[in-house]
C-alpha cells in the first residue's frame, strides 16, 4: 500500500523570510485560504514573536481556517513558544513548530554553547510546548552539517519530552541526495522512539537539491516533506511545492508514495503567490514556469500534433491550465503554423501558405513570439493581396534631429533591382520619394494611419494609407514591427493596386 507524505507548507513563514519581501495580514490569510484549497496537511502561518504583523497573521489564519493544522514558529525559548501559543490559541489543531542548532559551527559561532547546554536547551523548549499543545514540532536547525551521534541523541531526548514530528533541516542546502537520505536512514536506525514519530524534510535550493533531497528522503522513511509555492524562502529559496506534489503524482507507482494534494489549484496558488509576493515565476521554472507546457521547436510542435505523449510527461489541465500552448516562433515548423491558422479560420491556397510562411518567418526573426493577431495581420494585410509587380527588396534610412532625411529604396520589378535615394520631410516622406522615383507613379496621399496590432514593446505597427492616381483610390496596406517599412509596404503596396486597376481598365 502506497505511503502518505505529509505536505508542510512553509510559504508564510520560511518563504516570506526572502530578501524583500512583506505580506500583510489580509494578504497572508487569503494565500492561506487558497493553500487549504490546494489541501496542504499543515499550514505554517508565521514567526509570531519576530513582528506584530506576523502574530496577527497566525491569529487569523487560526481563527479562520479549521480544517487542517497550522504551524507557528518558534526559536527554543520560553518566550517565542510562548507567543506562538498565544497566537494558535484560536487553532483547531495548533502545531508549534520549536528550533535549536545542533552543528558545532553554529554552537561554536552562533549560539555560543556547549552541546550539553544546547540539548538541555531542547528538552526544556518541548517540554514548553505542552503547555499548548499536543503537535509538537522539533526540528535541529544545520542537521545536515551535524555530529551524527550527537544529532541522534539530540532527537531522542526531543521524542522523551513530547515531540510529534522531528524535522531535519538542511539548513544551508548542502547536503547531497544520497548524503541526506543515507542521514535519514541512519536517524530511523539509531534514534529511540522515532517509530512513534514522523519524520519531516526541511531543504534548502542552495545548490539546486531541495526537491531532489526531499523525495531520495521520502523514498527512505521520511513522510513529511516542508515546501514553500514557487519554491520561495531564504537565499535561493526551499524545495517548490509544486514540483514535489507533480514528481510524487507523476510517478507514485514507482515511488510508492502520494499527497493529498489538489495538483488542480497548482497554477492558481502559484499565480496568487507571484503577483502578491511580486517575486515573479522564471519562464523555464518547473511546472509553473510559462514554457512549462510551451514548445516553439518545429520537431516538438510536429510530435504534439500527432501525439501530445511524444513532448509532454504532464497535462496542462491538471495543474489548473487550459491547455498546452505551440508557441510560433523562428524554430516553428509548418505543421504548427498551418495548424494555427486553420485554427483561426483561415483556409489558404498553397501559393498563399508558402507566402504567409515567408512572411511569418521573417516577421518571427524580429520579433520573437508572433501571437494571433500577428498571423491575422499577416494574411489580410500581406497574404490575400494583389499581384506584386512592384516588390520591397531592402531599404536604408539615415535621419536625425540635425539632418535631413534621406531614404535610400531598392525594387524588384520582373526580378530586376532598381534603387532611388531621395531627400524628404522625415523619413517616411523621404521613402514614398523614391518610391515615386522608382515607380514612375505619381500619386496624391490622402490619408496616413498608424495602429498597433498587437501588444507590447515589440508589437507589429500596421499602416494604413489612402492615394490616388488619375481618379484612381486605393487602399495600402502594410505590416512590420518597424513603422518606416510598414509605411513603405503600405506605399508599395498602393503602387500595385494601382496597376492592377489600370491593367483592368486596358482589359475592360
Amino acid at each position: 500500500m502506497a505511503n502518505k507524505i505529509y505536505i508542510f507548507d512553509t510559504t508564510l513563514r520560511d518563504g516570506e523570510q526572502a530578501p524583500g519581501m512583506h505580506l500583510n495580514v489580509k494578504e497572508k490569510l487569503e494565500i492561506a485560504l487558497q493553500l487549504q484549497k490546494l489541501n496542504v496537511d499543515t499550514i505554517e502561518a508565521g514567526f509570531p514573536i519576530s513582528s506584530k504583523s506576523d502574530f496577527e497573521a497566525v491569529k487569523e489564519i487560526s481563527k479562520a481556517i479549521k480544517d487542517r493544522s497550522i504551524a507557528a514558529l518558534a526559536r527554543a525559548n520560553f518566550k517565542d513558544i510562548d507567543a506562538a501559543g498565544e497566537a494558535l490559541k484560536d487553532a483547531a489543531n495548533p502545531v508549534i513548530h520549536t528550533f535549536i542548532s545542533s552543528s558545532d559551527i553554529h554552537l561554536k559561532y552562533q549560539l555560543n554553547k556547549t552541546r550539553e547546554e544546547v540539548l538541555q536547551l531542547a528538552a526544556e523548549a518541548v517540554k514548553r510546548c505542552k503547555k499548548y499543545t499536543d503537535n509538537i514540532e522539533f526540528s535541529a536547525m544545520d542537521a545536515t552539517r551535524s555530529d551524527k551521534e550527537y544529532l541522534a541523541k539530540m532527537y531522542e531526548i526531543a521524542i522523551q519530552n513530547g515531540a510529534t514530528v522531528l524535522n531535519v533541516p538542511d539548513t544551508v542546502g548542502y547536503a547531497l541526495p544520497l548524503e541526506y537520505s543515507n542521514l535519514i536512514e541512519y536517524l530511523l536506525n539509531n534514534v529511540r522512539g522515532i517509530e512513534n514519530v514522523i519524520i519531516s524534510v526541511h531543504c534548502h535550493n542552495d545548490l539546486g537539491l531541495a526537491v531532489a533531497n526531499s523525495i531520495l528522503a521520502a523514498t527512505k522513511g521520511a513522510r513529511q516533506i516542508e515546501c514553500s509555492v514557487n519554491g520561495i524562502g531564504e537565499r535561493a529559496g526551499n524545495a517548490a511545492i509544486e514540483e514535489v506534489a507533480l514528481i510524487i503524482d507523476t510517478r507514485k507507482k514507482d515511488l510508492d508514495l502520494y499527497t493529498d494534494i489538489n495538483i488542480k489549484e497548482i497554477a492558481r496558488t502559484s499565480n496568487l503567490v507571484a503577483s502578491m509576493t511580486g517575486y515573479l515565476i522564471a519562464p523555464n521554472k518547473a511546472i509553473v514556469g510559462k514554457n512549462a507546457f510551451s514548445h516553439e521547436a518545429g520537431i516538438h510542435q510536429d510530435g504534439m500534433l500527432k501525439d501530445r505523449s511524444t513532448y509532454e510527461i504532464l497535462k496542462a489541465e491538471d495543474i489548473g491550465l487550459s491547455s498546452s500552448k505551440l508557441i510560433l516562433g523562428k524554430h516553428s515548423g509548418r505543421h504548427a503554423f498551418i495548424k494555427r491558422l486553420e485554427d483561426l479560420g483561415f483556409s489558404l491556397s498553397d501559393e498563399e501558405l508558402e507566402k504567409a510562411f515567408e512572411r511569418f518567418k521573417s516577421l518571427a526573426e524580429k520579433k520573437g513570439a508572433i501571437n494571433d493577431n500577428d498571423l491575422k495581420a499577416i494574411v489580410q494585410n500581406e497574404v490575400r493581396e494583389i499581384k506584386e509587380y512592384f516588390k520591397l527588396n531592402y531599404y536604408h534610412i539615415l535621419s536625425g534631429t540635425n539632418i535631413k532625411s534621406t531614404s535610400t529604396v531598392g525594387i524588384e520589378i520582373n526580378g530586376k533591382l532598381f534603387e532611388a535615394v531621395h531627400f524628404g520631410d522625415g523619413p517616411v516622406d523621404a521613402s514614398f520619394k523614391a518610391i515615386d522615383q522608382i515607380t514612375k507613379i505619381k500619386t496624391k496621399l490622402i490619408d496616413y494611419s498608424i495602429e498597433a496590432v498587437s501588444e507590447g514593446k515589440d508589437a507589429i505597427g500596421a499602416v494604413k494609407i489612402v492615394v490616388s492616381n488619375n481618379g484612381i483610390e486605393v487602399l495600402g496596406r502594410g505590416i512590420s514591427t518597424d513603422i518606416i517599412e510598414a509605411s513603405i509596404k503600405a506605399y508599395i503596396n498602393a503602387m500595385n493596386k494601382i496597376i492592377e486597376k489600370q491593367q483592368l481598365e486596358i482589359n475592360n
